[in-house]
């Protein structure tokens, strides 16, 4: 039985640490350019035309830019994948101490958290930063992906 627990206990360990490391990633681009130039960069190469608002306040944790950053981009291929949209507009905002970044498409809509991979990716990665993420994707479209993520950690 002890066997078993030490063994929970490595596989936690070692679990936080992959969180770590996944937290401590940061893009050259983000330190390079900063979030705003990086977020347009990410619109600039999909695949469909984005539609950008970035007001980013100074001060944003790294690690929650780097969340943000992944978070846009992975949101962007799963529309470019699943969406069959045409465009996309995709806001980011900084207020009341929170990051604020929505996504919405023009697609076919139906978009489900717990059916596939991608939107519970998306919900992890802003769960690693006690950040939030919301789905509204009725029938027939439009989708919105919301995620909250605090500026400071």
């Amino acid at each position: 039985m002890q066997v078993i627990v030490d063994a929970h206990e490595e596989a936690q360990a070692a679990i936080a640490e992959l969180r770590d490391l996944i937290r401590g990633l940061h893009p050259v681009v983000l330190e390079d350019r900063g979030l705003d130039a990086a977020l347009s960069g990410i619109a600039a190469r999909a695949p469909l035309p984005v539609r950008l608002d970035v007001q980013v306040p100074p001060g944003i944790a790294p690690t929650v830019e780097a969340v943000a950053y992944f978070t846009v981009s992975e949101a962007l291929t799963n529309v470019a994948k699943h969406a069959r949209a045409s465009r996309v507009d995709l806001s980011v905002r900084g207020r009341g101490g929170r990051l604020r970044i929505t996504v919405t498409d023009d697609g076919v809509g139906g978009a489900d958290p717990a059916g596939g991979t991608g939107l519970t990716g998306l919900r992890k990665r802003a769960a690693s930063v006690d950040g939030t993420l919301a789905v509204h994707s009725p029938l027939g479209g439009p989708t919105t992906i919301t995620v909250e993520l605090p500026c400071v950690l």
